[in-house]
């Protein structure tokens, strides 16, 4: 059976460039790929065509070759047989060249470095620091000190001695990476001399032994803003470990955790505080000083008759709202002390007032509330 021609199997003219050759190319190996293809055959035929149609284009005299002799050029007997031309077919390499398109900026993404070879980043550090609820409303400014991996300045985190710089791999050419085919497939991992950095240092440091950095404890500042919530996280970014080798630095996360009050209750940038309050208060009416997170003082004006339980809403006086304007609430909730240790006076004063009689308008609920026993009773007794 007759093979097609090379050009209208790749779908390109006679005259077409390298670059026109490797994009016709890309786009039919990636159609007829056999692992997008499972079971297919004609798919599988397709895509050898594909291969041995590009990797003889691709090459200038397998090319002209092929311009001038046509399938002959490569077949024993022809005008371009074993006399002619003698060409070694590699088509798992064709496809390899498309990979290395398509995936070789993710492969080298992952390394931490560009297309050949990379150093690694460093990782990345966690601090836990825990403040008071003031220093939440305040914001604060802290110094801390994390101990890490800098950059070792007797060799500047290269990793070599002074006098020597770090030289190419030689098992994989710099490259970070090896390759092994097995047929129409490339596989493809890390060099196991250089682990994928794609140098070695043949002189290392006597600082570092050649990794580029030392353990040191780093002291930093730290901004903490008006208004942080207890799990806010703040980073700091370059903060982290340093790389290998020069490869770029990890963040700090300093994860923020703020300490229970003894008097405040945090929700949101709400506050919430219980105040004990006098009976006499309660029910003849009157005023009292509050606290508040600020370190000031607030007067509230409680009514005759308050109820134990009664909120009441401070506007403006809770805490401030983390990257926005103004400030929460406050809100007091009353719980209304019963008098101890009576004194024999105090007692007669109240019998006195026991006396005197209450109707339904001083003790609402509690009228109401035997009402409806009175009522359970005589449904049961009918």
């Amino acid at each position: 059976m007759a093979k097609s021609d090379y050009y209208e199997v790749l779908g390109v003219s006679r005259n077409a460039n390298g670059e026109e050759l490797k994009r016709a190319y890309r786009k039919a190996a990636l159609k007829f790929h056999p692992d997008r293809n499972p079971g297919d055959k004609e798919a599988e035929v397709r895509f050898k065509e594909v291969s041995e149609a590009y990797e003889v284009l691709k090459d200038e005299k397998k090319r002209a070759a092929y311009d001038q002799f046509g399938h002959a050029a490569f077949e024993g007997g022809g005008p371009g047989g074993p006399g002619a031309a003698n060409f070694d077919f590699n088509f798992g390499g064709s496809f390899a060249d498309v990979f290395d398109d398509l995936f070789g900026e993710i492969m080298g993404a992952r390394r931490g470095g560009g297309g050949r070879g990379g150093v690694a980043r460093g990782a990345d550090l966690r601090y836990n620091l825990e403040i008071t609820l003031e220093e939440a409303f305040n914001g604060k400014g802290a110094t801390i000190r994390v101990p890490t991996s800098i950059a070792c300045d007797t060799c500047n985190g290269t990793g070599a001695a002074a006098g020597s710089q770090p030289v190419n791999c030689s098992t994989c050419a710099g490259r970070g990476k090896v390759r092994a085919q097995q047929g129409f497939f490339t596989i493809e991992r890390t060099c196991p001399s250089c682990q994928g950095i794609g140098r070695i240092i043949e002189d290392p440091c006597g600082a570092c032994a050649g990794s580029g950095r030392v353990q040191r404890e780093k002291q930093l500042s730290v901004n903490i803003p008006a208004g942080v919530e207890d799990g806010t996280r703040v980073r700091l970014a370059g903060e982290g470990e340093a790389g290998v080798r020069g490869g770029p630095s990890g963040d700090l996360y300093i994860f923020l955790s703020v300490a229970p009050h003894r008097m405040f209750q945090r929700e949101g940038a709400d506050l919430h505080c219980a105040v004990p309050l006098p009976m006499v208060t309660a029910v003849l009416g009157g005023q009292i000083e509050v606290p508040t997170i600020d370190g000031s003082r607030a007067r509230i004006s409680i009514p005759e008759g308050t109820q134990p339980g009664r909120q009441f809403r401070m506007r403006g006086k809770g805490m401030p709202v983390l990257q926005g304007n103004g400030r929460g609430d406050m809100f007091i909730r009353v719980a209304v002390e019963l008098p101890k240790n009576l004194s024999k006076k105090q007692k007669e004063l109240l019998q006195e007032f026991a006396a005197a009689g209450t109707d339904e308008s001083n003790h609402p609920e509690s009228h109401g509330f035997f009402a409806k026993v009175k009522e359970l009773w005589d449904d049961l007794t009918d």
